[in-house]
């Protein structure tokens, strides 16, 4: 298994963080948050490995944690 990208590695991260919330433009936010719901499923779907899934799981708690530590 190759090791979990945590660096940048997104082509065009403006365009698509540009995109992400023209998708959620005048969604309330229980649709909001089926829409990220859903998409994180197909992420998911398309990675397909579950300890790939796990890691990335757990590096983004543990990101969470260091930035309400800060």
């Amino acid at each position: 298994m190759s090791e979990l990208k945590t660096a940048p590695n997104l082509q065009d991260p403006d365009g698509f963080y540009a995109e992400l919330l023209a998708a959620h433009e005048g969604l309330t936010k229980a649709e909001s948050d089926a829409l990220n719901a859903r998409l994180i499923l197909l992420l998911a779907n398309q990675i397909g490995e579950r300890d790939k899934l796990s890691e990335a799981l757990a590096a983004a708690r543990d990101l969470d944690r260091r930035q309400a530590a800060s």
